[in-house]
């Protein structure tokens, strides 16, 4: 189970026994931290600088490939095992860690230039995440989806995107990039089992 992207896994809920289970994961975790592949991919997209939020951040690596860019980033998750594994990882200014339930505390509207969201889903946030970007800011986002070509990711289907879902989770922003291959062709090459969005808050 790949728990060390940025974002950790789908569907987290606002539960102390969800917070505990995510606690044991990332503790028996180990590796280093890997940012979203739809955010290294297309780094050529980000402005020159900015404030950052690396949302459900899991193990923080795309808040710390977008701190080793410069931007000033901020990174939540629910989980304390999570957070105090990253702030052990990073200087006191580089990147400000946060144990927080995004579901309970959304970013506040008008508060980034950049959003990062990775096997994260909640559907009700969305609007929150949109709202969250400033005028002219990106959203950098990637999730499983109900087509798949193996057993990766959450077996719970309401998990999973359906197709072309992600596009309509958020119809105010312009899009970008968007990525979803499914099970066309030779399913062995390219993106599989997820999607990829890249969106833009109108200037």
């Amino acid at each position: 189970m790949d728990v060390n992207r940025s974002g950790g896994y789908l569907g987290r809920m606002n539960s102390s026994g969800t917070r505990k289970k995510w606690d044991e994961r990332y503790r028996g975790t180990e590796g280093p931290a890997t940012p979203l592949e739809v955010l290294t991919d297309n780094a050529h997209l980000l402005p020159a600088s900015g404030e950052a939020l690396d949302l459900a951040c899991g193990l923080g690596g795309s808040a710390l490939y977008l701190a080793g860019l410069g931007f000033r980033t901020r990174a939540w998750d629910l989980s304390r095992v999570a957070i105090d594994r990253l702030r052990r990882r990073v200087a006191t200014e580089e990147i400000l860690a946060e144990e927080r339930d995004v579901l309970a505390h959304p970013p506040d509207p008008d508060s980034f230039d950049v959003i990062c969201v990775g096997h994260f889903l909640a559907r009700p946030l969305c609007p929150r995440i949109a709202a969250a970007l400033r005028p002219g800011g990106l959203l950098y986002y990637q999730t499983f989806t109900e087509d798949r070509v193996d057993d990766g990711g959450p077996g719970n289907p309401a998990f999973r995107l359906r197709r072309n879902e992600l596009l309509r989770l958020f119809p105010d922003l312009v899009v970008r990039l968007y990525r979803e291959e499914g099970c066309v062709g030779d399913v062995t090459k390219g993106l599989r089992n997820r999607a990829q969005l890249i969106a833009q808050r109108a200037p």
